[in-house]
């Protein structure tokens, strides 16, 4: 069976990623950070490196050691306003260290796959698709076109797996995302403001894993966009998740994304056909009141 290294690991994306090969039967090479949050170590197909892909000769030891057939490329500095205020150290992680790793992987590997974002776009048009243009409006997104880029001239077949505001369970130890922060808030009685007048389409973790699974098993090229089927606001899903938790909507407070001031700017409009995903590779997401509970009540 191939041996699949995975970086970011350790994340959100990543612990799941991880879980659902090892199910499937490959050998997992799991790259992250810090010690190991998986929660697989007497399992002899896992094998965990804590690593920083920043540092060339620790990249290029792992490849050498190890000879994975298929990298997925997960890790990046993905928090918008973190990577607006500190360019330098988003630019070494999303574009320097996905430089390394391709050099690595054009020398001992077949098939690399590199996970970007709905915010390559600059959100004026909404329901991209995979030919559409780049146009980013952050430094975020800057860096994930760079990257982007560097893998669509390598020596390697290559994938890119872009996705929009990932949602589900974390396994162990990961952060919030918009599903848990409303639930934990509303249960804590707190107000929280959210917003109206950005639109996406919500992708369920699990179904991202899928996604990138297929691609994997059928050798997939291309650019492929992997995400929900359903076009919502974040006060939308927050709205639905009050609704299933039966917590306060009252708590809710609509606001538009002026309100806020932060340092990234956001898309307004982003959300993916996902037409060609499905296509190619049998990608179905589930729609989003289905992932919500999966969420929320696990099933």
């Amino acid at each position: 069976m191939k041996k699949i290294l995975v970086t970011g690991a350790n994340g959100f994306l990543g612990q799941h990623l991880v879980y659902l090969l090892l199910q499937k039967g490959y050998t997992v090479i799991a790259v992250a950070r810090g010690v190991s949050r998986l929660p697989f170590t007497g399992e002899e197909a896992f094998i965990y490196y804590d690593a920083d892909i920043t540092n060339d000769l620790v990249v290029q030891e792992i490849f050498e050691k190890e000879k994975p057939h298929t990298i997925v490329h997960a890790a990046a500095m993905t928090q918008a306003d973190d990577c607006q205020l500190h360019q330098e150290a988003c630019e070494a992680v999303n574009v320097r260290a996905t430089a390394q790793l391709v050099l690595s992987a054009e020398a001992y590997s077949r098939h690399f796959i590199y996970i970007s974002t709905d915010f390559v776009f600059d959100g004026v048009k909404g329901d991209y698709s995979e030919d559409d243009a780049l146009n980013p409006v952050s430094w975020y997104g800057f860096t994930k076109v760079q990257a982007e880029s560097i893998v669509e001239t390598s020596e390697i077949p290559f994938a890119i797996v872009r996705t929009c505001l990932v949602y589900g369970n974390a396994l162990t130890g990961t952060r919030n995302n918009i599903i848990s922060w409303v639930k934990e808030s509303l249960t804590a009685g707190k107000t929280i403001k959210v917003v109206s007048d950005q639109y996406r389409t919500p992708t369920h973790v699990e179904d991202l894993a899928i996604g990138i699974f297929l691609v994997i098993e059928k050798g997939a090229t291309g650019i492929y966009h992997i995400a929900g089927k359903d076009k919502l606001t974040p006060y939308d899903m927050a709205l639905q998740t009050a609704a299933l938790c039966k917590l306060d909507s009252g708590l809710i407070e609509k606001v538009e994304a002026s309100s806020f001031s932060q340092p990234a700017v956001r898309p307004p409009k982003t959300g993916f056909n996902i037409s060609k995903a499905r296509k190619d590779l049998g990608y179905e997401p589930v729609r989003f009141a289905d992932g919500l509970r999966k969420t929320i009540l696990g099933f």
